[in-house]
């Protein structure tokens, strides 16, 4: 039978990024995820559960992490779970279960939480779209409405 180990979490960072690096070179950051659930009792009354989910990123994704995301800033991930047994100073073990990342989008406004990469790495990509393509999809459709359309300038990024 086939098995699924995927995980989506959209949430806010707990605090500042950790990076380190491993003896080869290849960087390692892990981060605290808030998700926070809101509902009505039967009562009537709101209550609210906010959960923590460690969740680790390797390479390349981890330097971005590690550069763009801060305390605070709101992120998609997309992972699997992973625990991870460990040795505590006293030769206990113990069991870490986190979420190994494979995707991470930033969300939320660019105000203070360094989260322009995201943005601009969108803007290249729409700048490097043949031009010839773009403005053979909007002219018909200009034609077509009888409208201003070719002086509309959209921001959506996709």
């Amino acid at each position: 039978m086939a098995s699924v180990n995927k995980v989506i979490l959209i949430g806010n960072l707990g605090r500042d990024p950790e990076t380190r690096y491993m003896p080869d070179g290849g960087a390692i950051t892990n981060i605290s995820v808030a998700t926070t659930d809101k509902w009505k009792d039967k009562a009537g009354e709101m209550q609210e559960k906010t959960e923590w989910h460690r969740v680790a990123f390797f390479g390349k994704l981890a330097e971005i992490a590690g550069e763009y995301l801060k305390k605070g800033s709101q992120v998609y991930v997309e992972g699997r779970l992973q625990t991870r047994k460990w040795q505590d100073k006293e030769g206990q073990d113990k069991y870490t279960t986190e979420v190994v990342a494979n995707v991470m989008q930033m969300l939320g406004s660019r105000q203070g939480q360094g989260q322009g990469g995201g943005d601009r790495e969108a803007g290249a990509e729409r700048a490097e779209r043949p031009q010839g393509a773009q403005g053979a999809a909007a002219k018909p459709a200009a034609k077509a409405g009888g409208g201003k359309f070719d002086d509309f300038e959209d921001d959506i990024p996709f």
